[in-house]
C-alpha cells in the first residue's frame, strides 16, 4: 500500500510583527502528528529560547520570541 503524502490544508500566511514581541506562525496539515521542519531560507531552525515549536494534531506552530527585523 503506497503511503499517503502529507499536504498543507492551510499554509503559512504573512504575519505582521512588532519588534521585541513574540509572533506565532501556524500551518495545518492533512495528517496528524506528521514531522514538521521549520526553516529560514536553507537553515533549519532548532528549538531554543528564541524559537519555540509546537504541534498538536494537524496544526504546527512556530513561535518566534523577541522578534527582530532579521526574522522576516
Amino acid at each position: 500500500v503506497p503511503a499517503v503524502p502529507v499536504l498543507f490544508k492551510q499554509g503559512l500566511e504573512n504575519t505582521d510583527m512588532e519588534e521585541g514581541k513574540s509572533v506565532s506562525l501556524r500551518c495545518e496539515l492533512t495528517k496528524a502528528d506528521a514531522t514538521v521542519v521549520w526553516k529560514k531560507g536553507e537553515a533549519t531552525l532548532q528549538a531554543s529560547a528564541k524559537y519555540e515549536m509546537k504541534q498538536k494534531g494537524t496544526v504546527a506552530e512556530l513561535v518566534i520570541h523577541n522578534a527582530e527585523p532579521e526574522d522576516a
